[in-house]
């Protein structure tokens, strides 16, 4: 690939998960090879069924814990702390490798609000990424020095949401 730029998928509204994959889907119908890496994602969800059945998709996690991290005591956090910083140094080899042409690193900016990573760790990566590598980052509140330094922001807005009447996550749809 030629010119791979950074993308970041933000806001309070649902799909910005959605949009990473819908690029990588895309990406493959061009040949290219796609790497996700998710991070506080520690439950199974629909997309992972496909996405395992698919070459040239491949779908990393480190977290062990299917808690959110709210949920986690102080022992558990560390431990997720640990998990999340192997995450980061696999991304770090993937991008001095170049072992694919798309990178997603989905839920980063939760890394960020959970001061796992800071702004500075995930901007190094920003600018470690080669040319021929297409970095796409998702997740709410993306700090301005990460918007700053990407080449296309889209900003997922919640106008109105199930959860307001009381319906929860749904099975197949939201997970």
């Amino acid at each position: 690939m030629k010119n791979g730029l950074i993308q970041i998928y933000t806001g309070d509204g649902k799909g910005k998960t959605t949009a990473a994959i819908g690029l990588g889907i895309r990406a493959l119908g061009r040949d290219f090879k796609v790497y996700m890496v998710q991070f506080l994602k520690g439950r199974d969800t629909g997309e992972l069924y496909v996405l395992k059945n698919i070459d040239n998709f491949k779908v990393f996690r480190f977290q062990s814990s299917e808690k959110f991290f709210f949920q986690m005591d102080e022992n558990e956090k560390n431990v997720l702390r640990d998990e999340m910083h192997e995450a980061y140094k696999f991304i770090e080899n993937v991008i001095k490798n170049e072992e694919c042409d798309m990178l997603i690193l989905d839920e980063i900016m939760g890394v960020i609000q959970n001061n796992i990573f800071s702004v500075e760790d995930v901007l190094k990566l920003m600018k470690e990424k080669p040319d021929t590598m297409e970095m796409i980052l998702t997740g709410r509140n993306a700090p301005k020095e990460l918007i700053d330094n990407a080449d296309l922001v889209t900003e997922m807005k919640l106008v109105k949401h199930p959860f307001e009447k009381g319906i929860s996550a749904r099975y197949g749809i939201e997970f």
